[in-house]
């Protein structure tokens, strides 16, 4: 018996054994998409400037059979959104209104989103509300785009409880990206109380907070400079009992909260939970727990903390130099604070201004002017600029040691680098010249400063006065002019 092949049939006929029809699903939509090319190109070529020119737009899609095609109207609607022709959009949304098919809701965020990046609130307000006239059930993704847009401002902000009400009314249930929204939101505005409260709202109705948003919440809480330790306090331990697992970036924004209310002891408790619960503190961390018991006071805890970061391998940087030879300063320990400037440069981390006018200002307090003029020239060796703060205070060593002389000089350098600063003791230089009769030295000097359009206090206007003879009732005028011709 001769069995056949299955393929006899077309070795027979040479010809397939079904007829492709031009109605079945795939060749519609490749008629379709040629369709909707063709009437792209079709759009491109007309100006819109034209004012006749939506008109042009709708023509085409009779010609082309895309009155039933949305994606065809949203090439439309995004057309003259890219043109910026607004005012054109009601027509084309009417148009799109008498239509019969279910237009889809990302055309109407789109629109919402455009119209708050054009600042038109009260447009992207109405197409939210007009939605159902267009067969289109809004939902929580049409309502997140509308409350982000009016979560930018103000007054955006007033609108927001009436917008929610209403979208409750539209049978629009807000889920949870809703609601950590609004929490993000009025955290960037400030509203820390009321984004707090919306937390608690979702933690009752048993919705799910991710970290992220208890980590949002937090530093923002922490960065509110009005509120007490107890409410970051209440706040950390029930976000904890909720499961929150905090991150490092968390334990530091409660660190730094602590530590900028100088409460360098609370910031180190939270430094050993932060150890306890298995986290490895960065240098940031000891940094600034360092920088608040320095501040506090508690120098053998200083000790502990700047000896504890070194055995965990930590590399110290400028900021924790700084603030451990600020402890030292503090404890009158200054060759211990200048050993501690070798010991930074030889692990590579270069001292800056403020390292210098820690170690200035203490050895100035005990009147070694020597030495400061030494690290002074060291700065200046190291290319490190002194700022107002290093001269105000190596000036006032000068003063306090009598060298009024080169406290003049260093002034008048301030004058020239226009370093000014409230505290630098002008009238101290302008009377210790008088009273050393160098009156040309101080005239000279206070042309400088007249220059620089600074007045000097009524203390040395009187010491120049009575150094020239005059009677103390000659107004400032008066002495400007004897001034000016020099």
């Amino acid at each position: 018996m001769v069995r056949r092949s299955p393929n006899f049939f077309l070795r027979k006929h040479r010809k397939w054994p079904l007829v492709f029809s031009n109605k079945i699903p795939w060749h519609q939509s490749f008629t379709q998409k040629q369709s909707v090319l063709s009437f792209k190109k079709s759009v491109a070529q007309h100006d819109p400037l034209h004012p006749n020119f939506v008109p042009s737009l709708l023509r085409p899609l009779s010609l082309y059979n895309l009155h039933h095609s949305p994606q065809a109207y949203h090439f439309l609607i995004k057309t003259l959104l890219h043109n910026r022709l607004f005012n054109h959009i009601p027509t084309l949304l009417h148009h799109l209104q008498l239509q019969h098919f279910e237009t889809p809701e990302y055309i109407f965020t789109h629109l919402i989103r455009s119209y708050g990046n054009a600042n038109r609130i009260q447009d992207a307000l109405d197409i939210f509300y007009r939605m159902p006239k267009f067969r289109c059930a809004p939902s929580a993704h049409s309502l997140n785009s509308l409350l982000a847009l009016l979560c930018r401002n103000q007054r955006g902000l007033e609108l927001l409880p009436r917008v929610l009400l209403n979208s409750l009314n539209m049978n629009v249930r807000p889920e949870e990206s809703t609601f950590r929204l609004l929490v993000c939101a009025l955290c960037r505005m400030n509203k820390v109380a009321y984004a707090v409260e919306i937390l608690q709202r979702m933690i009752d109705d048993g919705l799910g907070v991710s970290d992220k948003i208890f980590s949002f919440v937090l530093s923002s809480i922490c960065a509110q400079g009005d509120l007490d330790g107890e409410d970051v306090e209440g706040f950390w331990r029930e976000s904890q009992k909720l499961g929150f697992s905090p991150s490092m970036g968390d334990y530091n924004s409660v660190i730094n909260f602590f530590v900028k209310k100088r409460r360098g002891s609370d910031a180190c408790n939270v430094l050993n939970q932060m150890k306890s619960d298995g986290i490895k503190p960065g240098i940031v961390s000891y940094t600034m727990v360092l920088s608040g018991v320095v501040a506090e006071g508690d120098y053998m805890l200083a000790d502990e903390l700047f000896d504890e970061l070194l055995m965990l391998g930590l590399v110290p940087n400028v900021y924790t130099y700084n603030a451990y030879i600020g402890a030292l300063c503090k404890q009158n320990k200054v060759e211990e604070g200048i050993k501690m400037l070798a010991c930074m440069e030889e692990l590579g981390c270069k001292p800056n201004c403020v390292t210098y006018n820690t170690l200035l200002r203490t050895i100035c307090k005990v009147g070694d002017i020597i030495r400061a003029r030494e690290l002074v020239r060291e700065m200046k060796c190291k290319g490190i600029e002194m700022n107002s703060v290093s001269y105000m205070v190596i000036i006032d060593g000068l003063i306090s040691k009598g060298e009024i002389l080169e406290a003049c000089d260093l002034l008048e350098e301030v004058l020239h680098k226009c370093l000014f600063h409230e505290s630098l003791p002008f009238d101290e230089v302008i009377c210790g010249l008088c009273q050393r009769g160098l009156v040309c030295k101080a005239l000279e000097f206070l042309r400088k400063m007249v220059g620089k359009n600074i007045s000097p206090g009524a203390r040395a206007w009187e010491e120049l006065l009575l150094s020239l003879n005059l009677d103390t009732k000659f107004s400032r005028t008066t002495l400007i002019a004897l001034v000016n011709p020099l």
